[in-house]
């Protein structure tokens, strides 16, 4: 159905458009929580953690950024991505604003992995630590959109609660203000009248064959069999990135705003297509202040081939409190073949993960095989496995032995603490949909 529609005439494209998105914001503007259900920042603010100290995370961010320079800031902020879409613009944002916002949001949709928990942790450590403010968008609508959790409202909003318990636990530093969680469906519901115009302006805009090759930023392809719901979704998270700017305002037109949208989009590489997608959208408003794009990269699976961890292949994903031999045999069965550096998901682990944490890497072997060594370096560690002297049976246990450091404050915090002990067993219950 919807590839005959792209291949219609733009007239039917946009008319067709202008349907499916009224008749899915009147359905969404009257959605209600139920009377007993309490609403999710409230029971958010319940959750009891025990706070760790920060010196005790070495990815924590300690640092203040006001003793440091614009060329240090933009060296910190610049290091977290993969790409900026541009870097004169981030350098000319850190050099005039001393707190830019920055957005990042996730689906409530399972168990959180590794490169959510640790990596996520390490990038927003990273960014406040440079004066970034992050807010984190917890996009329970927009996963109810895409059928996660079957749709279940109320499930997702439980996963919701347990990505935050994880990233407490794990040493995101939440001192202060500098990071703040929102949840869509309270913030949309709450700013309607500034929300779906901005919506309905974006979808306007755009043909459907433009917002078809967003769908990438769902884990959908072009091909797939898609809901009107899902076509909705890349113009409502392309909304998000002007509205998650509290004080943006909406006078008289769309084109101009009292105040600033999001400065940067920190999300991964797989949710390019809709920050360009804004950006393009900046171009239709005439609007010269863009929001930039930081793209972090994406965490490879375990297993060969996988080019980004999913939750729906447990074996090739490490979960935040999976158990340390759970890690130790994951780690083992990791594809992981000698003297070879490219797609190998083990490497990734140590650049992305280990060194960023720890800012080493230490292998224990015997004597006869080398003795023990800590690296200072991703690139001396490279350097030695292609030549052979660094093994795969030396590396793996190294890594295990790394990760299962890093992960046991959250087994700790999920052993101890009741609620989030009924979190984690109420999110394990849940059958995962795609």
């Amino acid at each position: 159905m919807f590839q005959n529609l792209v291949k219609s005439s733009d007239s039917c494209g946009y008319t067709f458009s202008l349907l499916f998105l009224s008749a899915s914001i009147s359905c969404l503007l009257t959605v209600s929580m139920e009377e007993n259900q309490i609403p999710p920042s409230q029971e958010m603010q319940s959750l009891s953690v025990n706070s760790s100290d920060p010196n005790s995370n070495p990815a924590s961010s300690s640092s203040s950024s006001f003793q440091l320079t614009a060329e240090e800031r933009f060296r910190i902020v610049r290091s977290v991505g993969e790409e900026c879409i541009q870097e004169d613009e981030l350098f000319n944002l850190l050099s005039k604003k001393p707190q830019p916002i920055c957005y990042d949001g996730f689906e409530p949709s399972g168990r959180m992995h590794i490169a959510q928990g640790v990596m996520k942790t390490i990038n927003v450590n990273q960014l406040t630590s440079a004066g970034c403010k992050v807010k984190i968008w917890i996009a329970d609508w927009f996963a109810q959109l895409n059928n996660k959790m079957g749709g279940d409202l109320k499930k997702i909003q439980t996963v919701g609660r347990y990505f935050i318990e994880i990233w407490k636990a794990v040493g995101m530093d939440l001192e202060g203000d500098k990071v703040e969680f929102l949840w869509s469906s309270e913030e949309i519901n709450s700013r309607a009248s500034e929300y779906w115009p901005l919506v309905m302006d974006i979808a306007r805009r755009n043909k459907l064959p433009r917002i078809m090759r967003c769908v990438q930023i769902m884990g959908r392809s072009e091909q797939d069999e898609l809901s009107a719901a899902q076509i909705l979704y890349p113009c409502m998270q392309c909304a998000d990135i002007f509205f998650l700017k509290v004080l943006a305002i909406i006078v008289m037109e769309l084109a101009r705003f009292a105040a600033s949208q999001a400065d940067i989009c920190q999300l991964g590489m797989d949710q390019r297509k809709v920050n360009v997608l804004a950006r393009e959208y900046c171009d239709d408003i005439k609007r010269k202040n863009k929001p930039i794009i930081l793209s972090h990269h994406m965490l490879p699976g375990l297993q060969q081939g996988h080019e980004k961890m999913s939750k729906s292949d447990p074996s090739s994903s490490i979960f935040m409190e999976d158990e340390e031999a759970e890690v130790n045999v994951k780690i083992k069965k990791a594809y992981c073949p000698p003297n070879i550096v490219e797609g190998n998901p083990c490497l990734d682990y140590i650049k992305y993960i280990i060194f960023p944490w720890f800012n080493e890497f230490k292998v224990e072997r015997s004597a006869e095989h080398g003795g023990e060594k800590i690296f200072k370096s991703f690139e001396e560690v490279v350097t030695e496995y292609k030549s052979g002297e660094l093994h795969p049976g030396d590396l793996k246990p190294a890594i295990a032995r790394a990760l299962n450091k890093i992960l046991q404050p959250v087994r700790d915090h999920f052993n101890n603490d009741a609620n989030a002990k009924d979190l984690l067993k109420r999110v394990k219950g849940y059958r995962v949909t795609r």
